[in-house]
């Protein structure tokens, strides 16, 4: 397909922002079909790094979608994305790694979303620098105009978030205790050296208002992938700070995080918090166990000699928690496609373990629920072959046929590990989404 480009000029970029969500949603509701067409917002709120490409970006409405399960999901995708030589944005399930290693999931699926979701959007705005880039199939570029006054006429709408929903546990305090006991023992019999455990909180019999939580939730957090994702009855509301992996012309870099702390508002002890998270050996040595299991997954695409870790254990803050990240970076091979990347570094390693097999089969031994999509990713890939994607933490996932909402939170095992510091742990990466549902 081809597509025309049409660029425009506007004010204020959050305020921007905030107008041509609310228009791709109330587009989406006013579409007269029996089907939802997909909506994706990403939404990096002002965070600059070297390798940001937008402030924003919104994919509406579909021309053709890919919908797979894990057994040859990669390859389907590959051959969707060879076809369309077009945009392409969705996301993939953390359970493809079934499809990757000879594992298997006999975990109860909450929320029955394919392990993997792409589509072909039918437009496409691009937010960058005070201009809105308009992506428009060739015949429908006069639109563009159109809609870009319909946008800036929007009024922003302050929806009431839905209130009295009764958040439960899949796993009580002592259970989780219990549980983490059980992933230190297998840590001291040399199984696993490091383990990311997760943990479900969730409600059903809920109705919400997915857009309205959203926008709460990334007011709250303001990360730099944040994602709204809805296609059909599946809803990803995600404040993820997490880069899983990018790809720029012959470049890879992908950016775990490991090592977490609570920003406080007292300016001084902030810093102090932050400074002891730099220098703690807990936390480095979490980051640089993943670390080194990335370089190694990037090695199998790059050329010899080219893995390197760029930044190792860089202190980041956001509005809610200070992190430990790492960037690694690679030059990759001439003959490497996109499913090769993707199959030889998935799942990631900060939501795995390492050894990342291993870490795997005692995670589906000890959680109690299908992760689906969260500790997944969502992201997209341009026509030329180059992608970006995150990592689905910090985030509610909704099915809205079910009306069951669920959130997971977890955090890295390793033998330095105290099960009541990793349980609030997690009631910290809990915080925001919590708060988003009240």
């Amino acid at each position: 397909m081809i597509r025309k480009k049409k660029s425009i000029c506007f004010g204020h970029v959050d305020q921007f922002k905030q107008k041509a969500l609310q228009w791709a949603y109330n587009q989406q509701l006013k579409k007269d079909s029996s089907k939802k067409e997909p909506l994706l917002f990403l939404d990096s709120n002002a965070h600059k790094d070297p390798y940001s490409r937008f402030d924003a970006l919104i994919a509406l409405g579909q021309k053709s979608e890919l919908s797979a399960n894990a057994s040859s999901a990669f390859d389907a995708l590959q051959s969707f994305y060879n076809h369309k030589k077009d945009w392409v944005m969705g996301c993939l399930s953390y359970d493809l790694k079934n499809e990757i290693e000879d594992l298997s999931t006999t975990n109860k699926d909450e929320h029955e979303t394919p392990d993997l979701y792409f589509f072909q959007p039918d437009k496409l705005l691009i937010i960058k620098d005070q201009y809105c880039h308009f992506h428009y199939p060739e015949a429908i570029i006069n639109q563009a105009l159109v809609d870009f006054n319909n946008i800036a006429a929007q009024a922003i709408e302050i929806n009431s978030c839905s209130i009295g929903i009764s958040i439960k546990k899949s796993l009580e305090r002592q259970d989780y205790l219990k549980a983490v006991d059980h992933v230190l023992k297998h840590i001291q019999q040399g199984d696993v050296y490091e383990m990311n455990f997760c943990q479900r909180f969730y409600a059903e019999h809920v109705q919400i208002d997915p857009l309205a939580i959203f926008q709460k939730l990334n007011k709250l957090a303001s990360p730099p992938f944040a994602a709204y994702l809805n296609f059909g009855e599946h809803y990803v509301l995600s404040a993820s700070p997490e880069r899983y992996i990018q790809k720029h012309k012959n470049q890879l870099i992908s950016q775990p995080i490991k090592g977490t702390a609570k920003r406080m508002k007292n300016a001084v002890l902030d810093k102090e918090i932050a400074e002891t998270l730099k220098n703690d050996p807990k936390e480095r040595a979490e980051n640089i166990m993943i670390t080194d299991l990335v370089r190694n997954d990037l090695a199998k695409t790059a050329v010899k000699g080219s893995v390197y870790v760029d930044e190792l254990c860089g202190l980041y803050s956001f509005k809610t928690v200070h992190q430990l990240i790492s960037t690694i970076s690679s030059q990759l091979k001439d003959d490497v496609d996109i499913a090769d990347i993707l199959k030889t570094t998935y799942p990631m390693g900060s939501m795995t373990g390492a050894p990342k097999v291993s870490a795997m089969q005692i995670i589906e031994k000890y959680e109690k629920t299908k992760r689906g999509i969260y500790s997944g990713t969502i992201g997209y890939i341009t026509p030329e072959g180059d992608f970006d994607f995150n990592v689905v933490i910090r985030s509610i996932l909704y099915n809205s046929l079910f009306n069951r909402l669920s959130l997971f939170v977890g955090s890295a095992i390793t033998y330095q590990s105290d099960p009541q510091m990793e349980y609030e742990e997690c009631l910290l990466k809990a915080e925001a989404l919590l708060e988003a549902l009240r």
